[in-house]
């Protein structure tokens, strides 16, 4: 008789088996963005605050994307786990492999430091890799003239690739009947004041630019590449702006500021053209609006305010819409991977959600569009979370990376821009696999960003 830890690692050993051309370091990332890790004291830093210390603490960007509220973490609530951990090595021989931290205390995966000090990942009690940690960046370690810090006003992710901007912490969606069933950003907000953390609601244009020219002037490496605007739907007015010029304000300060120093990138719904447009002449350069779900039915229940408010088949025009302005290259929309499979409307098996799935990406990329997915945590604040602990299954993600790089090549695409390098041991996109599961030689150069009509 088998536990249910031991029938972990026959699971990912299988799924190894069964899909040689899936990255073997993409099994196990995936497997930890669905359901999390553990991490024991000894991985824990004692950062009092996100100045001290020498390991990058996780800043809790957008969503929370741990598998328990704040009080529900223990000491991984009050000693920060870092914001990503590196996988490298063990009886896997697994490529140097970025993987976003999702704090799970029950998970079969677990970081621990073993007797001599040197971390480690632990599955079922076995050691399957080392586990190198984000050290602090210089720019961490000075704050803006009114103390805050630039971890919470411009917090870097990707091991320092991307300056992740939520200058919306909130979403106008709310409720039940308007919140997507599987997005925790509004709890988010509120687990982090009750915590008594900064956690800015509306991040002020001064203190966004005071923290870039931080970022700028210690980021000696140039290791920071691009920026993404974004945060909540915005349904009316914020600030007395639409959606398109709050956010765009933010673009249009910072290229006037800082012309040309990182690639702009911007996450917002799916805007008239018009709107588009406005982002385009703000200096944004890649637009995201995320399509979340492809099956209409899912779209309808998992993303109710989207579909009261735009509606998926808009949605999906204005999409196509955008490529006109931006080029089709630089619009790359966001799924949620895994929600496809989620009860009570999800699919029952991995081949019609696969299916699904991939009729969408055919859609997108058959015109040019390259879309990209985030591994979904079912968070439990959020319906779906709470419905689905275990998330989706792990052969759902395994069999998607492969269905994914199949599509592309197709559709003669390469690996999209502002997403750093691809291929396994190469990338740094860290919230699901696609970038590790694609081939390196098909990474495109970072400033061959198609132009834009318009």
């Amino acid at each position: 008789m088998t536990t249910r830890s031991e029938s972990r690692t026959q699971l990912v050993e299988s799924l190894m088996e069964r899909f040689p051309h899936v990255p073997r370091e993409a099994v196990i990332k995936e497997d930890l963005l669905r359901g999390g890790m553990a991490f024991d004291e000894s991985a824990l830093s004692d950062t009092g605050n996100e100045a001290s210390g020498e390991v990058k603490p996780k800043s809790y960007f957008i969503f929370s994307f741990d598998h328990g509220t704040l009080p529900e973490l223990g000491a991984a609530a009050l000693r920060r786990p870092p914001e990503e951990i590196v996988l490298t090595g063990g009886p896997y021989e697994l490529r140097r492999t970025v993987v976003s931290v999702r704090v799970n205390p029950s998970s079969p995966y677990r970081v621990a430091a073993d007797d001599h000090g040197v971390l480690g990942l632990y599955l079922d009690g076995v050691r399957i890799s080392d586990v190198g940690l984000p050290p602090m960046p210089d720019y961490y370690r000075h704050t803006l003239e009114n103390g805050k810090s630039v971890m919470e006003v411009a917090p870097t992710i990707q091991w320092g690739y991307l300056i992740y901007l939520t200058v919306f912490r909130v979403c106008q969606y709310f409720g039940a009947k308007e919140e997507c069933q599987y997005c925790d950003i509004n709890h988010n907000w509120r687990q982090q004041k009750a915590a008594g953390r900064p956690y800015t609601g509306v991040k002020p244009m001064d203190e966004v630019l005071e923290a870039l020219a931080i970022i700028d002037k210690y980021d000696t490496a140039k290791s920071s590449t691009a920026y993404t605007l974004t945060g909540g739907a915005i349904t009316t007015r914020l600030q007395g702006k639409d959606e398109a010029d709050f956010y765009g304000q933010y673009a249009k300060a910072i290229e006037e500021r800082f012309p040309g120093r990182w690639i702009g990138k911007v996450v917002a719904q799916a805007l008239p053209k018009a709107d588009v447009q406005r982002f385009h002449d703000y200096g944004v350069r890649i637009y995201h609006p995320n399509y979340e779900v492809w099956d209409p039915y899912l779209f309808e229940r998992y993303c109710p305010g989207k579909e009261r408010y735009v509606g998926r088949d808009e949605w999906h025009r204005r999409i196509l819409d955008s490529a006109e302005v931006f080029g089709p290259r630089n619009v790359i929309p966001n799924f949620v991977a895994g929600v496809e499979m989620a009860e009570p409307f999800g699919f029952k098996t991995v081949d019609e959600a696969i299916d699904s799935t991939v009729e969408g990406l055919q859609y997108f990329m058959s015109r040019g569009i390259t879309p990209r997915f985030t591994t979904w945590c079912p968070e439990p604040t959020t319906p779906l979370g709470k419905a689905n602990p275990q998330g989706a299954p792990l052969e759902y993600h395994v069999r998607l990376l492969e269905a994914y790089r199949a599509t592309m090549e197709a559709n003669g695409l390469s690996s999209p821009p502002g997403y750093g390098p691809a291929g396994p041991g190469n990338a740094v996109f860290s919230v699901s696999s696609f970038m590790d599961s694609l081939p390196a030689e098909a990474a495109a150069p970072e400033d061959a960003i198609t132009p834009a009509r318009g």
